[in-house]
């Protein structure tokens, strides 16, 4: 039996239609001054969506979520995505509330805190995220991936 993998239109929908409905995932919001809070709020066998709540200087470091596509939605607060660009400055985005971006399976990117406020952007993820990467800068400028599991609260070190 095949398994649906939701695409990048209908993950933003889903992260979309969230945002509007914020009485489906407020309670799991927590704020944390020293650390990301990540809460799931709904998994399926093709897609799980988790609530983040942000404050500032708070990061998850270069990562990829390895077969897993993404779709981000703002739902108070602003974010930065950006994308690692080899020979090239790092590419960013400002997103502010109501505003979706995607991520595509195996793309490497961070998110961060934006503004002086805290922050809530909802997640959806297919399918489900087993594992994702990190990134580090080892000897000689070689980039090294280090893989880690799906729930893990990533940040930037």
């Amino acid at each position: 039996m095949s398994i649906p993998i939701r695409t990048s239109a209908e993950l933003s929908d889903i992260v979309s239609g969230l945002t509007s409905h914020p009485e489906l995932w407020r309670d799991a919001v927590r704020f944390d001054a020293d650390e990301r809070q990540c809460s799931l709020i709904a998994r399926t066998d093709s897609v799980e969506i988790w609530a983040v709540a942000w404050m500032p200087g708070q990061d998850t470091g270069f990562h990829d979520h390895d077969a897993s596509a993404a779709a981000i939605a703002v739902a108070e607060g602003s974010v930065v995505d950006e994308r690692m660009a080899l020979g090239e400055q790092t590419i960013s985005a400002r997103h502010e509330a109501g505003t979706v971006f995607t991520v595509d399976a195996g793309e490497i990117h961070r998110a961060r805190h934006a503004g002086e406020g805290p922050a809530i952007s909802i997640h959806a993820y297919s399918p489900p995220l087993d594992r994702m990467g990190t990134y580090a800068v080892g000897a000689g400028g070689r980039l090294l991936r280090q893989p880690v599991g799906g729930d893990q609260t990533l940040t930037a070190d």
